[in-house]
């Protein structure tokens, strides 16, 4: 068994309390990381995704995930590189297009985009304009994005 794999197995073997525990704290070991944008457990996963600190590779890893909650997570944040910000424009799903409308990121081409959307919400949160992003740490926590 490779290092990897077995720092993996090591990983899994984690109970499920202790990974959300792990996911929001400000000493979750670098090496879990990757396990944690991979994750089986959406909640764990979501948990994770609400990091501020955040890499670049694991924004994208996590914005390419299939559950939409965890792409509206992404969408939430200030620091999404352009191509981001275009991918979560044309998301799929409503809840995204939502989250990102009100993203200070955005062009005006693509709040006006989202101006003419199909789900009457995400136009009139377009309408809205940018706000805010808002973060929220508690004690022995990672600081997260609201």
């Amino acid at each position: 068994m490779t290092v990897p794999d077995a720092l993996e197995k090591q990983y899994k073997s984690i109970p499920l309390e202790h990974r959300l525990d792990m996911a929001l704290s400000d000493a979750l070991p670098a090496e879990y990381r990757p396990f944690m944008v991979r994750e089986q457990w959406m909640v764990v996963k979501c948990y994770f995704a609400r990091r501020a600190d955040l890499t670049a590779d694991e924004v994208a890893a996590l914005l390419a995930d299939q559950d939409h909650v965890i792409r509206l997570c992404i969408a939430k944040r200030p620091d999404l590189p352009a191509d981001l910000v275009e991918a979560c424009v044309h998301d799929r799903d409503p809840n995204v297009r939502h989250a990102i409308s009100r993203n200070p990121c955005l062009t005006d081409t693509q709040r006006q985009h989202l101006l003419t959307d199909v789900d009457p919400l995400v136009a009139r949160a377009a309408a809205k304009g940018a706000k805010q992003v808002q973060y929220r740490q508690r004690p022995g926590q990672a600081v997260l994005i609201r």
